[in-house]
């Protein structure tokens, strides 16, 4: 008994709310909400049949088949293979690696969906069921177990979801717990606008999540690594950066040493300069791929991101 009760001051959810997790739930959650996310992707997308620029799914149809078509120090540059007018790669490198994987298999699959500018508007029913499966499977790989990772890592410390569950008798905490994971895999805004607009942001998302979850667990290092990924995929994340540093900051401070805490966020810094510099490596270093990119080229790159 005093062992427990140590236990549950000390973070640790009750017995019965640890097991509130069920494996048979988790997975008809998952069935569910690639079932849902199938069924939005049957209704039309944004700009389809609408020349000359055709909508979002164009747009990331276009940068698959810009990606394995030209040398990556190309990507990024206004060249006559690559017009930046039309549906310029506009994100970060892993935002480009990822098409680049998918315009990889599309191109084994369907090779007139990415052939260089002859594929522009290119809208069979067999490219859209290969473009809508990119998403499905980027959900499947990383958002759908974010949502999962995230709720478990906050549900097992201190904080508002594990006072939900403690307070629950008999079935009460399963239903929360496999709610709060439906209610988040089932985001309505996520699902029109990746499913039905069409574009990637369970990605980007999914990354913070698992940065949290990291977070929630103390792995600040590994948590930094994630949200680092995280912006190197969609710079829109960087409206969450200010949440990240000032816990990371304050957390970092709470070392036995002022001079401990100094050296916590050196080496946090440390990791996101390193994580940084992996993502954008082929654009900083010749690293053995074709260069011809010049400092005016590296800036013009970033103030477009930017």
């Amino acid at each position: 008994m005093a062992a427990r009760q140590e236990s549950e001051s000390a973070g640790a959810l009750p017995a019965h709310v640890a097991s509130g997790w069920s494996l048979p739930a988790t997975v008809l959650i998952v069935l569910t909400s690639l079932l849902v996310r199938c069924a939005v992707g049957f209704h039309p997308h944004s700009g389809q049949s609408k020349p000359p620029m055709y909508g979002d799914y164009e747009a990331q149809r276009h940068w698959m088949e810009l990606t394995v078509n030209l040398p990556i120090a190309q990507w990024y540059n206004q060249t006559a293979k690559n017009d930046l007018q039309y549906w310029g790669l506009d994100y970060p490198p892993l935002t480009a690696f990822h098409s680049w994987v998918c315009g990889k298999v599309g191109e084994k699959l369907l090779p007139s969906a990415f052939a260089l500018r002859s594929s522009r508007g290119h809208e069979t029913a067999e490219s859209k069921m290969y473009m809508r499966a990119t998403v499905l499977v980027a959900d499947l790989i990383v958002y759908i177990p974010s949502c999962i990772l995230v709720l478990r890592a906050l549900t097992r410390s201190r904080g508002a979801p594990q006072s939900i569950l403690a307070e629950g008798k008999g079935l009460w905490p399963t239903f929360v717990a496999n709610a709060l994971i439906l209610l988040l895999a089932l985001h309505p805004g996520l699902l029109i606008i990746d499913h039905g607009h069409f574009q990637f942001n369970g990605v980007s998302i999914g990354l913070s999540f698992l940065a949290v979850a990291c977070l929630s667990h103390k792995r600040h290092l590994l948590g930094s690594i994630f949200f680092c990924l995280a912006l190197n995929y969609k710079q829109m994340l960087l409206y969450y950066s200010p949440v990240f540093f000032f816990y990371l900051l304050a957390a970092s401070m709470q070392n036995v040493s002022f001079l401990r805490g100094l050296l916590h966020v050196a080496v946090i810094g440390i990791v996101v300069v390193g994580t940084f510099g992996v993502c954008w490596l082929p654009w900083l270093a010749p690293c053995g791929c074709h260069w011809d990119c010049s400092g005016w080229d590296i800036w013009s790159l970033l103030a477009t991101l930017a």
